[in-house]
């Protein structure tokens, strides 16, 4: 067996020996605050199985697949186990209470509203899912930034008009010596205009091959209107190896546009350009109001925008270190709270940031 069959075969024995010890630390669980804690060193941010995870970055990408597909099991399996032994001892709890006198069944209860995760994280977390089946990782950087990585080392020239403080959030160094009055000199630190700077950051601490998405917020000069906010949130995709071609970025986009938006739905690809991308494209998907033979909704195009992608230009390889006769890549990005307004037509994306319950219980 080949050192990458056996580390393939490592990672799915360690899913199943996980899976085993959790269901049984589930089941031997006493009260809720065990059970939580168990819930934490499994699925938690730096739990085992997050740890488990991340291992699926060091198989070869026809292995990817199948490894991820396995990990989602588990996880499903663990997360019903939780909720199954939660509901247990919950009711046993209660139960034990009553019997104390402790609760008197026979007072008028109180309505509670349950909280619900917002449509934002929800979507974030279906496109996560969708790509951890395909044996991506995910990477999470700073939303403070500095100008060499979200622009330079992403091939923005100097003049380019996003660089202008009329585009950007530049962050001011309060430390620096300024005069009486004046709050600070300018610095090189901003607030992350794109996901995108965390390709730099990734391709720095990581060789090929690469599989990250970096789900993240993002902030931009804009005035809050029905189609921009000043903070929104973005979904970053990466792929550097060996022999990736265009085909590769149109059949991964293809196939996470027909699992958001429904398995009938067409997507095209419009040559468009991005500093750090060569040849780069914007995506559309069929409108799901008209099918594609134009409404009011997709003002009558039969399609609608949906994210920008592209071949990784050999220039942004230069940056980090990687021999770009050897490698490709492709990268893309999505606005999260364009794909909510597109699936649930929202009209304005004003209502997903305002809080009106009325609105956010829908989802």
């Amino acid at each position: 067996m080949t050192d990458a069959g056996k580390a393939h075969m490592g990672i799915l024995d360690e899913l199943d020996a996980l899976k085993a010890a959790a269901l049984e630390r589930i089941d031997s669980a006493s009260d809720l605050g065990a059970l939580n804690a168990v819930r934490v060193e499994v699925l938690g941010k730096k739990g085992t199985l997050t740890g488990v995870l991340r291992g699926l970055g060091s198989l070869p990408s026809e292995e990817r697949p199948a490894a991820g597909k396995v990990s989602n099991e588990v996880r499903t399996a663990i997360e019903q186990a939780l909720e199954a032994r939660w509901s247990t001892l919950a009711d046993a709890e209660l139960a034990a209470r009553v019997a104390a006198g402790a609760v008197d069944v026979t007072l008028p209860g109180r309505r509670r509203l349950p909280g619900r995760q917002h449509l934002i994280s929800q979507i974030v977390d279906e496109v996560v899912d969708i790509f951890l089946g395909l044996g991506y990782q995910v990477a999470e950087g700073p939303e403070v930034e500095l100008d060499y990585y979200n622009f330079t080392a992403l091939n923005h020239p100097p003049t380019h008009p996003a660089r202008s403080a009329t585009d950007t959030f530049y962050v001011r160094d309060r430390s620096a010596a300024a005069a009486p009055g004046v709050e600070g000199a300018p610095s090189e630190a901003l607030l992350r205009t794109h996901t995108s700077p965390m390709q730099i950051r990734v391709m720095e601490a990581q060789e090929p091959p690469v599989y990250v998405i970096v789900p993240g917020r993002v902030y931009r000069r804009d005035i809050a209107d029905p189609s921009h906010l000043p903070q929104f949130h973005q979904v970053e995709g990466l792929v550097v190896d060996e022999g990736i071609t265009f085909g590769d970025l149109k059949g991964t986009l293809d196939h996470v546009c027909k699992e958001l938006f429904g398995h009938d739905r067409v997507t095209r690809f419009r040559p468009h350009f991005f500093p750090f991308t060569e040849p780069s494209a914007e995506v559309d998907v069929s409108c799901g109001i008209c099918e594609g033979g134009g409404c009011r909704f997709c003002s009558y195009t039969g399609w609608q925008e949906i994210l920008g992608c592209g071949m990784v230009d050999p220039n942004v390889f230069g940056y980090v270190g990687i021999d770009p006769e050897r490698y490709t890549g492709f990268a893309f990005g999505m606005g999260v709270e364009r794909i909510a307004a597109l699936r649930h037509g929202v009209p304005d994306l004003r209502m997903l940031v305002e809080g009106d319950m009325r609105f956010l219980r829908q989802f």
